[in-house]
């Protein structure tokens, strides 16, 4: 544990300042809801302020959808969350590490085996 923490560290220090990551990577959730590329939003060496951004938001636009999954698994927000996992799955390594972990601890409770779900991760994955 103590290790993974100092390793996050040392790669949130790894940042360079002429990597910026795009302003609409501030929300994700319009994006999610076109199911727009967000691949844009995962640069590997952003600065750890821009990292801590992303996550947050990527994180905050999870929980809102999982919530409203876990209310109506069947609906448009299904497919968006799985979309949104999708692209987290596949975009969201290295210095993005802990914004994959807190994603997938928000699928706890969410029906993951739903066409709707599945559909969206599978595009999400591309």
């Amino acid at each position: 544990m103590r290790r993974t923490a100092v390793l996050l560290v040392l790669l949130a220090g790894c940042g360079n300042h002429d990597v910026t990551v795009a302003a609409d990577c501030s929300s994700v959730r319009a994006q999610v809801a076109h199911l727009a590329p967000l691949d844009h939003c995962f640069q590997h060496a952003a600065s750890a302020a821009d990292v801590q951004t992303v996550g947050a938001t990527v994180i905050e636009t999870t929980q809102k959808l999982a919530d409203r999954v876990r209310k109506a698994p069947h609906s448009h927000a299904a497919v968006e969350l799985g979309y949104l996992v999708g692209v987290v799955r596949k975009d969201a390594t290295g210095v993005h590490y802990e914004t994959g972990r807190r994603v997938e601890q928000e699928l706890i409770g969410v029906p993951t085996d739903t066409t709707e779900f599945r559909s969206g991760l599978a595009k999400g994955l591309r």
